[in-house]
């Protein structure tokens, strides 16, 4: 146990709420806590107020380390074309049939697969390229991944409409070859479809809209994914711990 974490212990405050005192994620204020990231000035004069101690106190207890930025470990993602429509047709298999995925609601699954994906094991599944659209993350190649898809004759393409709105839907006319997923992401894919697939493609984008790899992105610039480590609750998959 840390002495940060001792004292917000002792003081009956959960990480949550510090966190907030200092205006930062859950996430973030973890690794502080842990001594994996060090905290800007303000952050250090925030967090010594929350703590209810004085500055000088918090540098000689804490465990924080005054070191260099960290060496980054985590492999870029880079994305895998082969995956990335296995993983398509996987979903279409699952849930191609409902009336609310049309081609928004899929931008969207697919983000949130990869993305949640990278947050829980720090490596990527797809891997693709998503840039911040109005109406939230779209992934750069999925044009042409679906052109091609279409000349294979392995997906069908549908206009219909949901609601009285015009939707592009897809239907996959081949099974998946599922031999080019894990086990790991064939579950993790089995379980943001549980989560998310019922929910419309506006749902999905407002979701995506409070996401920090959307929110800190100017628009049209390529989405982040090492900010899925400063997600807020509401959108973040890892458990990091107690609060």
């Amino acid at each position: 146990m840390t002495w940060i974490q001792d004292k917000r212990e002792a003081l009956g405050l959960s990480q949550t709420e510090v966190a907030q005192a200092l205006g930062v994620s859950r996430p973030t204020y973890v690794a502080l806590e842990k001594g994996e990231r060090k905290p800007t000035p303000q952050e250090r004069a925030l967090l010594s107020r929350a703590l209810q101690t004085e500055a000088a106190a918090l540098d000689r207890h804490s465990t924080i380390p005054e070191v260099k930025e960290p060496v980054e470990i985590r492999e870029i993602p880079k994305e895998n074309a082969l995956k990335f429509r296995q993983t398509f047709l996987y979903i279409l298999s699952k849930v191609g049939n409902r009336p609310n995925i049309g081609q928004m609601a899929l931008y969207k699954l697919l983000y949130f697969i990869d993305f949640d994906f990278y947050e829980k094991y720090e490596r990527q599944l797809i891997g693709a390229t998503y840039i911040k659209n109005k109406f939230g993350p779209t992934p750069v190649s999925f044009a042409k991944v679906i052109r091609d898809m279409k000349l294979t004759g392995e997906v069908v393409e549908v206009k219909s409409k949901y609601f009285g709105h015009d939707q592009t839907r897809y239907m996959a006319t081949t099974e998946p070859d599922v031999s080019l997923l894990t086990g790991q992401e064939l579950k993790h894919i089995d379980d943001e479809l549980a989560r998310l697939a019922h929910l419309s493609g506006k749902e999905l984008s407002d979701l995506s809209h409070i996401d920090t790899p959307w929110r800190v992105a100017g628009e049209k610039d390529v989405l982040n994914y090492e900010h899925v480590f400063y997600r807020p609750s509401e959108t973040s998959v890892r458990d990091y711990g107690p609060l």
